[in-house]
């Protein structure tokens, strides 16, 4: 009955989907594709409510919002960056229990890095001898200690999409009231 306005949630759903996919694509978060590839959604229209729900992989939330070091004061070195990354965020490094070790936090960077062939440079731009692991633990720690930025992938497409979405589903459900009261009237 609701044909209309269920099309509208469809086309919402979808275009917050693509524009998160793409979103994605740009801030350079989809070097595995994991988080592409969990975008999802379900729509359940009944004749007097509908719903729509989102689903993603659990540390979307952490991509979208950041994470908020767990104490930026303890990254050193000549060319260390200082700061929090996401100050602002209700997440933060140290403060939960998302499973995981140290060193399964710093193997997930190497391979991060590995993917990206980052590695430390001399000053003439070369790539110095070491290792990996090495490269990685660094960064693991400056990641720890200042935090993750935010990249709003996710609240961004919803945002944007959700501003056109009233003018759709009244459209919609206009149709479709419309067509019910055709309907109704022919019998």
């Amino acid at each position: 009955m609701l044909d209309n306005t269920e099309e509208a949630l469809q086309k919402f759903r979808k275009n917050v989907i693509k524009q998160a996919r793409t979103n994605l694509t740009k801030k350079d978060k989809n070097v595995t594709k994991n988080l592409y590839k969990s975008l999802d959604s379900d729509i359940v229209v009944s004749p007097n409510s509908f719903s729509l729900a989102f689903a993603m992989s659990d540390y979307a939330k952490f991509q979208d919002e950041g994470v908020k070091g767990a104490d930026p004061s303890k990254v050193k070195g000549k060319n260390a960056i200082k700061g929090q990354q996401a100050p602002n965020s209700r997440y933060k490094f140290g403060s939960g229990n998302f499973g995981g070790t140290w060193e399964s936090f710093v193997d997930k960077i190497e391979e991060w890095a590995k993917r990206r062939n980052l590695r430390f440079r001399d000053e003439k731009g070369k790539y110095k001898k070491g290792s990996m692991r090495s490269f990685a633990e660094v960064v693991a720690n400056n990641i720890y200690a200042r935090g993750i930025k935010p990249s709003r992938f996710f609240s961004r497409a919803f945002e944007t999409q959700f501003k056109k979405l009233p003018e759709n589903i009244v459209e919609g459900y206009a149709l479709d009231v419309a067509r019910l009261l055709e309907t109704s009237m022919k019998k």
